[in-house]
């Protein structure tokens, strides 16, 4: 690793990913079994020697190498020396994630600041469905009813269900029959494992953007070998986490080195079936976080699985091999050598076919931000180890993490569910009459004792009772409103303030 980039590999003279223009992202394509995984590990640990944090999946469960010193092998030890490199073995700095828990610490997020539309396209929301949570969460905001994990947010569908008619009469249409399929479906997710996503402590991002000791970047791995099962849940969380890098990090322009690098593995599952608003806010995000300092780079198995508005922003392309066995395989293979600047010692779309295991294709970005000719490129050995740790190393590793204890341990402060059991409690209370007056005596001798007359209730009827509530919380809610993300949350919930 040179001082101003990242060792991809070899070709006619050594191939060099800029970090001035790292941040400008890239793509890391090929065929199941090319070597991908091994160029995520090499490209990560080259960030983390330059000092730049990296986030990435560990889809196959494989890439938690990088945390151990390598044992190179005779092919691997030919293949530096073939490079003229002396192989190193040593480890990245890393901290382990994990959405369950289990293979790293808990990734929390609260229900307010995922939003109404990610979590509607988690759980497969229609449109319908997704305009009734849009007005839970308004109505929550409005009573001052904090969303942070599912029970919050089923007990906030519950007032709903109860309270149709009135939230309908100020929002449209609020049918119970659609909030109870909402809830269905938050079972759902709970069953799949998905409620330990939402709560607190929520992740703060500054937690991914670590340096140790050395000045070397951590490299945060999120454990998605069982997540990668539900794969709605892993791309609405990375994509969760994409715009609240966007939302929160300031404007940097173009800095010598990134600030964090993102590796999106299986990339194609955050574009499949995704509405076409979705994937305008994608686009977006994606041509504006540069700016903050946040290169991104997705790792899929064929260019044809980004869309074209988002292919066109990737500068950094390393290509392995691709099989073309089909009608549809031959046009990926074509758009992918298409989208290379042809080198004209060989043709890119045969070259691309005939790649061997750790060979690649490579066109990074120069000085002026033009790619270069591309490139047939042996990709350099990594000096941290080839296949998983085990999970005696993982506990040691996550024993000396430097978030150890922030995030192991969940905190239920009070929020909608506890505040709305209490509204429901106070309102099951009943009534009590006075007690009536002893009797006295008459110097007229002995009346008939009179019962008092009936106390006239005090009880509020359900919609006298929201009316107040909500005539309480115009008068108190100035200012409450929070943007909740650039992905098209309603305003509302509780955001932590963060610093960087």
């Amino acid at each position: 690793m040179a001082d101003d980039g990242v060792l991809i590999g070899f070709s006619d003279k050594p191939e060099m990913l800029r970090l001035d223009r790292a941040n400008r992202h890239g793509l890391v394509a090929g065929a199941t079994g090319t070597g991908k995984t091994v160029t995520l590990q090499v490209l990560a640990q080259g960030f983390s020697d330059a000092g730049v944090p990296v986030f990435a999946a560990d889809v196959k469960g494989d890439l938690c190498g990088v945390s151990s010193p390598g044992q190179p092998n005779e092919k691997m030890l030919a293949r530096a020396q073939a490079m003229g490199l002396t192989l190193e073995p040593r480890a990245a700095p890393v901290v382990f994630w994990d959405l369950f828990g289990l293979a790293g610490h808990p990734v929390r997020a609260t229900v307010s600041e995922m939003g109404p539309l990610l979590i509607s396209r988690m759980l497969e929301l229609n449109d319908v469905q997704e305009g009734v949570l849009s007005v839970v969460f308004r109505a929550a905001d409005e009573e001052g009813l904090l969303l942070l994990d599912l029970k919050d947010l089923q007990a906030a569908l519950a007032y709903a269900a109860e309270n149709a008619k009135e939230l309908g009469a100020r929002y449209g249409n609020v049918s119970p029959a659609t909030v109870a399929t909402v809830q269905r479906k938050l079972l759902v997710l709970e069953d799949q494992g998905g409620g330990g996503l939402f709560g607190e402590p929520a992740l703060a991002l500054s937690d991914l953007m670590r340096t140790d000791g050395s000045g070397r970047g951590y490299v945060n791995i999120l454990a998605a070998d069982k997540l990668i099962a539900s794969p709605r849940l892993y791309a609405t969380f990375l994509l969760w986490l994409l715009s609240e890098l966007f939302e929160e990090l300031p404007e940097v322009g173009d800095p010598e080195k990134p600030r964090l690098v993102f590796f999106f593995d299986e990339a194609h599952l955050l574009f499949r079936d995704a509405p076409k608003p979705l994937l305008e806010k994608v686009e977006q995000v994606v041509r504006l976080i540069r700016s903050k300092g946040v290169g991104i780079y997705f790792v899929t198995q064929n260019p044809a699985d980004i869309p074209e508005t988002v292919l066109g922003q990737l500068g950094n392309r390393v290509q392995h091999a691709l099989r073309a066995y089909t009608p549809i395989d031959q046009r990926g293979l074509r758009a992918a050598s298409d989208s290379f600047r042809p080198n004209p010692a060989f043709d890119t779309a045969e070259a691309i076919q005939g790649l061997g295991v750790g060979e690649a294709l490579v066109s990074v970005l120069d000085e002026r931000g033009a790619p270069t000719v591309v490139q047939k490129t042996m990709i350099r050995p990594p000096v941290s180890r080839l296949g998983p740790i085990t999970p005696a190393e993982r506990a040691g590793i996550m024993g000396q993490s430097p978030v150890r204890g922030l995030y192991d341990v969940a905190r239920d402060r009070e929020s909608a569910f506890e505040m709305l059991k209490g509204r429901a409690a106070e309102k099951a209370e009943p009534t009590q009459a006075p007690e009536p007056p002893a009797p006295t005596s008459s110097p007229w001798g002995d009346e008939p004792q009179r019962r008092p007359a009936p106390r006239a209730s005090t009880r509020q009827g359900m919609g006298e009772a929201f009316a107040k509530s909500m005539l309480r919380t115009i008068g108190s809610q100035v200012g409450r409103e929070l943007i909740r993300g650039v992905l098209g949350g309603l305003a509302g919930g509780t955001r932590r303030r963060r610093r960087y």
